[in-house]
Formats: C-alpha cells, sequence, structure tokens
C-alpha cells in the first residue's frame, strides 16, 4: 500500500527510471531508508542522529564545518556559509557579515535580525526542557546584536575560545523570526522555515518526510528535485528495499551485512568512523550502582577490543577514552579504556555486592549492533560475578522511566574540543544532571566551568585531565567504542558521508550519474 501510495505521488520512481522524463522537472528524487524519522524538525529541539540527518537539508548556520576540504575528514575545519567573513575584536566578541540575498523558504530574505532571533529568543532560552542542551552549547552567550541589516556581533560573559565553532554546530541553524513568532514553538517544530537546500512538504512521525528542492538556494540549485526519508524499522526490510528499487540509499547497516551487499551489481557501500562513541549510562540513583564501585566495575569487565571484533569486523574504534584525536592541541595522550576483570572482581567484593539484579534496558534499532552488545557485555559481566538482565524497550522515554540502572547512548563531538563533547553530554544542562542519573558532578562541573572561560592552551589541557579524571571516577557511564556507520546505495548516486550524523544533500556533495 506504501509503494503504490507513493507511485501517485509520484514520489517512488527510482532516479535510474525513466519515468522523470515526463515530469517538467527531470532531477531524481532521492528516496532514503532510515531506522527512524524525527518526530519534529525544529532543529535545535531535534539534537539527535535521526533529527540532524533531516534538519541538515532544511537549515543553515553562519559558518560551516569543512568536511569535504579536511584532509582527515573530521570537518574541524571552518568555512564561510550564511555569513560570508567573520572578525574577532577580542576574546569575547565577534563580529559576522552576512552573504546577500539569501532566501528562506518562505520568500524572505535573510537579515540580521533572523540571526539575533535565533539566539536570544524564548526559543532557545524557555524553560522547555527539550532546549536545554541547545542552550548549553551557548551558556557563555551575554548578547547578540544587529549592528546593521547584514553585520551581527556576538559578545560572551567570558573569553570564548570556541565561539566560532559553535556558530557551526548543530544548534545553530538560522531560523526564520517572522515564520517561528506566527507559529510558536510547536507549530514551527512541525513546518520549519530554513534557508537550506530543501523544504518540508510533509512530515508523517514514524512514517516519512518528503521534501522538495529550494531552489532559490544560495549554493545553487539542489541536484534532487527532492527528498523522501522512509522510515523502515527493520534492517532485513530496509535491505530489502534498496534491492528491489523501492528505496536508493539505507542508513544503520551493520558491518555483517556490508559483504553480501557489496556483491551486488547495481549496489555501492561507504562506510566512515564517526566522530561519536556509544556508551553505556549508569543512573546513580538506581538500587546497587548507587554505590560507585560497582559502575567502575561495570567498566572494568568489559573488553571493547573483542566488541569491535565480533560485532564490527573490526571498523569501530577504541578511543583512548572520552578523548578523541579531532581535539587537536586537547587530546590528551596515552589514556585508555581498561579491561581489567580481575580489578571488578576487587571491587565488587568491596561494594558487598552479593549478586543483586541489575537492569539493563537498551534499544533494538536505534543503535546499529546495541542489542549485540548488550547481549556480549551481558555474559562478559556475568563472567565477574554480576547478575545483569537486559531489557529491551521501544523508545528513550521507556528507557528512562523509574527502575533504569544501566542503559545506552551515544555521544556526538559537536565541537573539535572537550567542551562539545563530555561537557555537552554530561554536563549542567544535560538529561543525566537534569534528571539526577549524574549526582557525583562536584569536581566534574567546576573543572568544566573553568574550561569554558580559560583561552591559555596549557591550561586548558589541564583543566580537561581533571574533567576526565573526575567523570572516570564518578562512573556516571563507560564508553564502549566509536561506531562505524555504513550506508548502502544504488550506483549512480554520488554522495560522501560525514564523520558526523549529518546527511549533507547539498549540491557539492549529492550528484547522480
Amino acid at each position: 500500500m506504501f509503494r503504490r501510495t507513493l507511485l501517485a505521488a509520484g514520489l517512488a520512481t527510482p532516479f535510474a527510471r525513466p519515468g522523470f522524463a515526463q515530469t517538467a522537472d527531470a532531477r531524481p528524487i532521492l528516496r532514503v531508508g532510515v531506522a527512524e524519522v524525527p518526530p519534529t524538525l525544529e532543529p535545535a529541539r531535534e539534537l539527535s542522529n535521526v533529527g540532524t540527518r533531516v534538519t541538515y537539508s532544511i537549515f543553515d548556520t553562519l559558518i560551516r564545518r569543512d568536511f569535504l576540504g579536511s584532509p582527515d575528514g573530521g570537518g574541524s575545519g571552518l568555512t564561510p556559509h550564511l555569513a560570508t567573513s567573520w572578525t574577532r575584536n577580542s576574546p569575547s566578541e565577534l563580529v559576522l557579515t552576512l552573504r546577500e540575498g539569501v532566501r528562506f523558504h518562505n520568500g524572505d530574505v535573510l537579515t540580521a535580525d533572523d540571526v539575533v532571533y535565533t539566539f536570544t529568543s524564548n526559543r532557545m532560552f524557555s524553560a522547555e526542557p527539550l532546549m536545554r542542551e541547545a542552550a548549553s552549547y551557548f551558556v557563555t552567550l551575554a548578547s547578540v546584536e544587529a549592528l546593521d541589516e547584514r553585520t551581527v556581533r556576538f559578545r560572551t560573559r567570558v573569553p570564548d575560545v570556541l565561539l566560532e565553532q559553535r556558530l557551526a554546530s548543530w544548534c545553530a541553524w538560522i531560523v526564520n523570526k517572522r515564520a517561528y513568532e506566527a507559529l510558536g514553538f510547536d507549530g514551527f517544530s512541525r513546518a520549519p522555515i530554513g534557508t537550506g537546500p530543501f523544504k518540508l512538504r510533509t512530515l508523517q512521525a514514524d512514517q516519512q518526510i518528503v521534501l522538495d528542492a529550494h531552489d532559490d538556494y544560495f549554493m545553487g540549485k539542489p541536484n534532487a528535485r527532492g527528498v523522501v526519508f522512509r522510515q523502515i524499522p527493520e534492517l532485513a526490510a530496509r535491505v530489502a528495499a534498496l534491492q528491489a528499487g523501492d528505496v536508493d540509499l539505507i542508513t544503520n547497516v551493520p558491518p555483517d551485512q556490508v559483504a553480501p551487499l557489496r556483491q551486488a551489481p547495481e549496489i555501492a557501500v561507504k562506510s566512515v568512523v564517526l566522530a561519536n562513541v556509544h556508551v553505556l549510562t549508569f543512573d546513580e540513583r538506581g538500587p546497587v550502582i548507587g554505590d560507585k564501585r560497582i559502575r567502575q566495575a561495570l567498566g572494568l569487565a568489559i573488553d571493547r577490543k573483542l566488541l569491535v571484533e565480533t560485532l564490527w569486523d573490526g571498523a569501530a574504534v577504541v578511543p583512548q577514552g572520552h578523548n578523541y584525536p579531532e581535539y587537536g592541541q586537547m587530546f590528551l595522550e596515552g589514556r585508555s579504556l581498561r579491561y581489567d576483570p580481575a580489578a571488578a572482581r576487587r571491587l565488587l567484593a568491596e561494594a558487598g555486592y552479593k549478586g543483586e539484579e541489575i537492569v539493563y534496558r537498551t534499544m533494538p534499532n536505534y543503535y546499529t549492533n546495541a542489542l549485540r552488545a548488550a547481549q556480549v557485555a551481558i555474559e562478559m559481566w556475568r563472567e565477574v560475578g554480576i547478575n545483569a538482565r537486559l531489557q529491551v524497550v521501544e523508545n528513550f522515554t521507556q528507557m528512562r522511566a523509574a527502575g533504569q540502572q544501566v542503559g545506552n547512548n551515544s555521544n556526538s563531538t559537536r565541537l573539535p574540543d572537550p567542551l562539545g563533547s563530555i561537557w555537552i553530554s554530561w554536563g549542567p544542562g544535560s538529561w543525566f544532571q537534569t534528571s539526577g542519573a549524574f549526582a557525583t558532578t562536584g569536581a566534574f562541573n567546576t573543572a568544566g566551568r573553568a574550561l569554558q572561560a580559560e583561552t591559555d592552551p596549557a591550561a586548558r589541557k589541564a583543566l580537561f585531565t581533571q574533567l576526565l579524571d573526575a567523570w572516570e571516577d564518578a562512573a556516571p557511564g563507560t564508553v564502549l567504542y566509536q561506531p562505524a556507520e555504513f550506508y548502502a546505495m544504488r550506483k549512480g548516486v554520488n554522495w560522501t558521508p560525514y564523520t558526523f550524523y549529518f546527511m549533507d544533500l547539498r549540491p557539492d556533495n549529492l550528484s547522480f550519474s
């Protein structure tokens, strides 16, 4: 029924078939099979892998992370985007000049007022709990002022060496002031207006999101006349849809499916190690694991290298803690994620653990290999005497309901700095702290707040060391690995994946042959 409905709407004809010659616009429609589509499209609300995959095509930032031009593909370099240039007047002041003639999807021309509204209105800094993470990106912000129609000045409360990176981050997408004021938070979430290469046609929760090309896009007309993100939760169904030609590209392909897909002559597979880590989360409010020694033991009992070899065919990476080479001079050499079953047993004995049940909740489809990793971790814990039970749930609401002890999550490197990863994921604005799940926060928060205001490179690195030491000691969670993301697509789709969950469909990264 779904396929017949799309065919009637002219949305399901594969780009390689001749049906497009019958339309006024011969550009193809890209159909993407995903495990999940976001429920709304407020860009600073849907800060998730499923949300940013879509919103990246609807909105633009003032400054753009240069993934294509970065030698390592990490996107740490910056390039002009909605702003053509920027000037640092001081460690606390940045002035940007806006690109002339950029149009929103509703025809409005981008002005400095839209930028000021994006960062200073109640939209981002309201009591709306869904926006807490977005606000935490700009906790240093003091003011944003329009100096004229195309010039904007940002000032921060403290010296902020990361302001340019923040303005290129995934919560800095510029919204249309007129549309937002007319629609309000909930209305704009369902009918967003941005400047990006594609604009929303329809949003059907738990089914699909349909986008049309924004042909007035400042980077040029998109090479697809539309995009359909179709929710296909089951992997086997996504693979079957690709093989049948019902979709052109699928996401979240596990490594064990890569070899058979590569054997198909009409299918290509691309992969990238993500600037992201899968983590286990330990709720300090829960019974038993309120004792940090038991939380530490849970981390020490996991053989991460074995997980990478068996679940990821060696394609994932075990990092040196919550600490990544993308940080550049802030990267801490010589750290590791210990696998030490003997130490785990000693800590369990010291804590007086007597085999009480520990519940591990996971979602089966949201994170690639999450369920299999959970099953293996349960067995590794059993080897050191931990009695853990797996509970499969459908969403984060169920995951975080009362009684959770262990859950799973992912932490992304949103900025190439600890303040853009561990601090955003676990700091005062995170769910873990606001919910009370991460309560032993004294040393961690002290180091993080000092790091926000520090400009000296050596002092910043020392503060990061303190921050990471505090997190590892409190053990509100533990890193598993940096996953590899595999995409399979029909040959003729020319598209490059990034180390982030962004799906960049701009003219310089999507074409067809």
